[in-house]
């Protein structure tokens, strides 16, 4: 039995996605622990693409039970969407398979649109998807839960409760369009019945399961560096991005978690505003952006790109307790002459080897570089370590011993086999 949670190191987009799907082999359940439709995960699975925003990767995978847990913010449309598109490409997404907890909080139209109408002025690079609104009403005690959605009387009693408070603030204070009650009541609660065969308390189906031996996957979305605590707040995401949030976020105690592993793009990307240290705005970046198609699979965004940068990196282990690294998109260095890492910031002349939380400071930071060899080589077909090119080996080697911690996984491309497996983590 272990119980593995999977984090990103850097500010999203990792590939954490592929690694779950890799790791759901040997994994009975599968758990999504914070978050909403804000992440997406794109997984190549033989010729077929298939992108998730709620339900986790697992589903893929037949007699797995994926759980979404109580930190997780949802919208009732979408993951209806998601449910539809899945059973049509032919996956089990029944009640057996798939579990929804009771206590996690439903995003309203009005979330969306307080979202939408915000961003235009405060430029936080939001996705919309009222994410940050919803986790708001959570924290005021107004919001609306699963447990609630399913219940047509409550649901009723709880719109009416904040209904006028909402309808007010879109259109006296953010100058929109206001909703119209009884039609909102309706869809909801439509919504609602469909979606309540999956509504369970979940934090008893995993202690029972754990238990009982089972495996139990951990799934994050985002980043370490998006934290709402430890990010770099504003520019972050609106829940707790780090592994402790694992346990906040499904019902589960500490005590069983067993391994943290952190995935670690081999270069550094981030969608939306927010500083970037290590950033590329020239034809570097580009390549990287192109060679990586980094661009978001929830917004269809282009990703700024980077060379890797240790302190982040530093940042995320610590706040995490990372115990081992998937590093990831390894191919998409290949054919590079020459690659940079980044190892301290500079300021004022002094080295600054943590991640400032004064974001003053981000404007004129500059940055210590180590240089290593690049590779020519494509690797993507490569399935053994040894096989890599020496140089290869070498920037891994590298990144062990700067960070001290080991790989365990090393992911050579986008599909499910292009993986090099360095432990074995169940």
């Amino acid at each position: 039995m272990a119980n593995v949670v999977i984090v990103g190191t850097q500010w999203g987009d990792e590939g954490k996605g592929k690694v779950v799907d890799l790791l759901t082999e040997r994994s009975d359940l599968v758990i999504r622990f914070q978050g909403g439709n804000n992440a997406g995960h794109t997984l190549v699975v033989g010729d077929r693409k298939v992108i998730l925003h709620l339900i986790p990767s697992g589903i893929l995978h037949k007699e797995k039970l994926c759980v979404i847990g109580s930190g997780v913010v949802i919208d009732p449309e979408i993951l209806l969407d998601e449910i539809s598109a899945l059973k049509t490409k032919g996956y089990d997404v029944s009640p057996e398979s798939f579990a929804i907890s009771d206590r996690a909080h439903v995003i309203m139209p009005y979330h969306k649109m307080i979202d939408h109408a915000r961003d235009t002025t405060q430029r936080i690079g939001t996705t919309g998807r009222g994410i940050g609104p919803a986790y708001e009403d959570k924290a005021r005690r107004t919001g609306i839960r699963m447990i609630d959605l399913i219940n047509e009387d409550m649901l009723g009693r709880k719109i009416e409760a904040i209904f006028d408070e909402k309808q007010e603030y879109l259109t006296t204070i953010l100058k929109v369009k206001g909703l119209n009650k009884e039609d909102l009541i309706n869809k909801f609660k439509d919504m609602g019945a469909q979606l309540k065969p999956y509504v369970k308390d979940t934090s008893v189906i995993l202690n029972e399961a754990s238990k009982k031996g089972k495996n139990l996957l951990f799934e994050g979305a985002q980043g370490g560096n998006l934290d709402m605590d430890y990010g770099t707040y504003p520019y972050v995401t609106s829940s707790n991005t780090v592994a402790g949030q694992a346990c906040v976020g499904t019902g589960i105690g500490p005590t069983m978690i067993d391994t943290v592993l952190g995935i670690c793009k081999a270069y550094t990307t981030r969608v939306g505003e927010g500083p970037f240290p290590t950033e590329l705005e020239d034809e570097i970046g580009e390549r990287l952006r192109a060679f990586g198609g980094e661009y978001g699979s929830t917004t269809g965004r282009p990703r700024r790109c980077g060379w890797l940068d240790l302190v982040a990196l530093k940042h995320s282990i610590r706040i995490s307790s990372i115990s081992y690294l998937a590093i990831t998109k390894l191919d998409v260095l290949s054919g590079l002459d020459t690659i940079k890492v980044a190892t301290a910031y500079k300021s004022n002349g002094s080295i600054i080897e943590n991640m400032p939380a004064d974001l003053c400071m981000h404007p004129d930071l500059g940055l210590v570089f180590d240089e290593l060899p690049g590779w020519e080589e494509n690797i993507s077909d490569i399935r053994e370590y040894d096989k890599l090119p020496e140089n290869c080996k070498a920037y891994i080697s590298y990144i062990e011993k700067k960070l001290g911690v080991d790989a365990a996984i090393v992911s050579v491309g986008p599909k499910r086999e292009e993986t090099i497996i360095l432990k074995d983590l169940f």
